[in-house]
């Protein structure tokens, strides 16, 4: 949430006169799907982001505006408020450090006076459930901060809509990604107390729903509102449940209680892609009974037919999604807090200090749109074509020191987009036929990209080029270059090597990851 520059990509539109909302969090999993949900219903979109070129691949940016900006800017915010009516708060600092509960704080307060200031005539934010009978301070610092962001909204003399939910079930959600890997890798489980949790989950669809149909409450309502499912369910029912839709077998579950909280989140760090710090937070909240105490919100945004959806449906359609490559937004959509944000030094003439290089070149007999299709389907299931077990070791040590590791795979199988997460990489750059670059959001001493081109060389064939790039931070930074680069030839030759070999392979255009370690 770090101060940036303000700027706006201009638009032109046939409806002016429509309403106009303004979306912070365009580039996360919820914010990227009620973009699209809100244009549909006729809205007029403005979304507020750090890096807009991350935006340009969705499917919706033609149609909206998009301005740089960072919610604990105050004069970013100012510029984004203008105009609109409805103001949506999709945003948190959680994983920021030790000092997020105050960013958010700051944040919050900005967010609201900007409105207020501005003329905006709603406020929507999507906060988390909390148990009844439970002191404030007792909550996990997660929960105590979204509920204190809520108060701040609500305080702020902008009507104020605060929607409160418990687990989100959908494609993509890390809440449905942690039920999902938990319950297909492990048949047999030992599990901490908090699976006997009652907990009441709602379907992304749902969440979707009601956040688009909070921009039309009247001006009197301003209220926090319990938002859930028809179901009440035990953690421990939820993951045999999700079994049952998956065509698994009944999973046997053994409960111990020694398993704390922070315990729980490496647990779960080392069984799902999630990581502990994301884990963490998810695994605190479910220490409580988070159950809605009203349905206040069917007074004013009413059910369709079918509505809300029982939990068998919404794991089924997620199930579907993930099965059909049609996740839209993952968990992992928005950028890794603290993950470097400086631009691509520019070389040769590049004046911030060292940067290492390492370059490799390979012709390939081959078209360049089958080089392209290996180098697009590149990680997740694909694997980095060189030697997997350096790949699989450097992503184990950066889950052991706090980083994402290797397992947040890919959103879609085949097609990448700008600012898609990839592993422990993000797509910074893609020029479709010619150009991936890839940032790393591994915990490094120093900022670190990896790009791959394909050369048309004028012959029907073409010309594979792979560089690495590393700008060292401080004698460490130097020091790690140096310790690695003797394994270069073996990661980073192999990997020019074996893509090239694949792409030969798989000229029918089923890409398929070279047998070769090395």
């Amino acid at each position: 949430m770090a101060d940036e520059t303000t700027g706006t990509t201009a638009r032109s539109t046939d409806d002016a006169g429509a309403p106009a909302c303004l979306v912070t969090g365009a580039g996360g999993y919820l914010g990227g799907r009620l973009v699209p949900e809100l244009l549909d219903a006729g809205y007029r979109v403005r979304c507020l982001v750090r890096t807009p070129g991350k935006l340009r691949d969705h499917p919706w940016a033609g149609r909206v505006e998009i301005v740089r900006g960072d919610v604990t800017d105050a004069g970013s915010v100012a510029r984004a408020m203008a105009g609109m009516d409805v103001a949506y708060y999709l945003v948190h600092a959680l994983g920021t450090g030790r000092d997020f509960e105050r960013t958010d704080r700051r944040a919050a307060r900005a967010f609201g006076e900007q409105a207020r200031l501005a003329g905006v005539k709603r406020l929507v934010y999507l906060g988390g459930l909390t148990p009844a009978g439970v002191p404030e301070r007792e909550l996990s610092p997660h929960l105590r901060s979204r509920a204190e962001v809520g108060r701040i909204l609500l305080d702020s003399g902008v009507p104020t809509a605060v929607l409160r939910a418990a687990v989100v079930i959908g494609s993509g959600s890390a809440s449905f990604e942690m039920l999902r890997y938990l319950t297909e890798r492990l048949p047999v489980m030992v599990t901490p107390r908090w699976v006997h949790t009652r907990i009441q989950p709602i379907a992304v669809r749902d969440v979707l729903r009601l956040l688009a149909g909070c921009a039309r409450l009247p001006a009197d309502v301003t209220r926090t509102f319990d938002i859930g499912g028809p179901e009440v369910l035990t953690y421990l029912e939820m993951m045999q449940r999700y079994a049952a839709v998956a065509g698994l077998p009944r999973r046997v579950i053994l409960r111990v209680p020694v398993l704390t909280p922070g315990l729980s989140s490496y647990w779960v760090g080392l069984v799902t892609p999630v990581p502990a710090a994301i884990a963490r937070p998810l695994t605190e909240s479910l220490r409580y009974e988070v159950v809605c105490h009203e349905n206040d919100i069917e007074r004013y945004v009413p059910s369709p037919p079918g509505h809300p959806l029982g939990f068998d449906r919404a794991v089924a359609l997620a199930l579907q999604r993930v099965r059909e490559a049609r996740v839209d937004t993952r968990w992992s959509s928005a950028s890794v807090p603290g993950a470097p944000s400086d631009p691509l030094p520019t070389d040769p003439d590049w004046a911030g200090g060292s940067l290492y290089t390492d370059v490799r070149a390979r012709a390939a007999d081959v078209p360049p749109e089958a080089l392209w299709r290996v180098i697009e389907g590149i990680g997740g299931e694909h694997g980095w074509y060189s030697f997997p077990l350096a790949w699989a070791v450097r992503g184990r040590l950066d889950r052991l020191v706090g980083g994402v590791g290797l397992r947040r795979g890919r959103r879609d199988a085949r097609r990448l987009r700008v600012g898609d997460s990839l592993d422990f990489w993000r797509v910074e750059e893609i020029e479709c036929g010619r150009l991936l670059r890839l940032r790393a959001e591994m915990r490094l001493p120093g900022l670190a990209w990896l790009e791959m081109r394909v050369e048309d060389d004028g012959h029907g064939g073409c010309r594979y080029r792979q560089r690495a790039l590393f700008h060292p931070r401080g004698l460490l930074g130097h020091l790690y270059w140096w310790s690695v680069s003797p394994f270069h030839a073996v990661v980073f030759g192999g990997m020019a090597r074996n893509i090239v070999r694949a792409a030969a392979a798989s000229r029918d255009g089923a890409v398929r990851r070279s047998p070769e370690g090395g």
